[in-house]
């Protein structure tokens, strides 16, 4: 079978098992969108969020980028934060990277790919910055994994800048912005302890003027 109609084929049998098991299930996920959640994470395959948390679809507002950026310039990401945040109201906003993860790895190689060579530029500026932390370190898969978590911690940080974010806290909206990594190797995600919930944990240099 073509892979294309094996796609369409698993939908439909998706479809069926999940009426069966739950006839309101199609009815209520339609009427409805208000997930407590907004995940920033990597388009690795490897990686589907409401898989690895245990949740069904509706639960988790969902962007993926190439290793997990949060670009001051990305319009894309700017306008789901800005509907997550106004729109949908989410609690909590995610930034979940990966170890072992294809972008950051470019990034620490220098690698001539192309295009993204320029969106990767964003890594590499967490790397010179954290240089002598990531140098402390003599074996390159700890070096990598290191930068991917210093990476998430950077992310997160960026969120946090955003006017879209600072907006909120000032209207007293209950927001918190975390920063996760996930192991591939075993399916565990692990909480990187830099989470901000308030406009006085911004840096203030950072802080926007109303």
């Amino acid at each position: 079978m073509d892979k294309l109609k094996q796609l369409l084929e698993n939908n439909r049998r998706w479809a069926e098992k999940t009426k069966a098991q739950d006839p309101d299930f199609f009815p209520t996920l339609s009427r409805q969108q208000r997930p407590d959640y907004l995940w920033i994470g990597c388009a690795d395959s490897r990686v589907p969020a409401n898989q690895i948390v245990d949740m069904q679809p509706g639960n988790i507002f969902v962007h993926r980028n190439v290793a997990n950026l949060v670009v001051h310039t990305d319009f894309s990401l700017l306008s789901v934060l800005q509907y997550a945040v106004e729109v949908l109201q989410v609690s909590y906003i995610i930034v979940c990277g990966h170890y072992g993860c294809g972008g950051v790895e470019a990034a620490y190689d220098h690698r001539q790919l192309g295009l993204i060579d320029n969106w990767l530029r964003n890594i590499i500026d967490t790397y010179h910055l954290h240089q002598e932390d990531i140098y402390q370190l003599t074996d390159r898969r700890a070096r990598l994994d290191r930068l991917s978590e210093l990476n998430v911690m950077e992310q997160v940080a960026n969120v946090t800048q955003t006017s879209i974010v600072q907006s909120a806290w000032r209207r007293g909206q209950k927001l918190s912005v975390h920063g996760w990594i996930y192991s591939v190797e075993d399916g565990i995600l692990h909480d990187l302890d830099v989470s901000v919930s308030g406009l006085d944990m911004v840096d203030p240099p950072y802080r926007l003027e109303q």
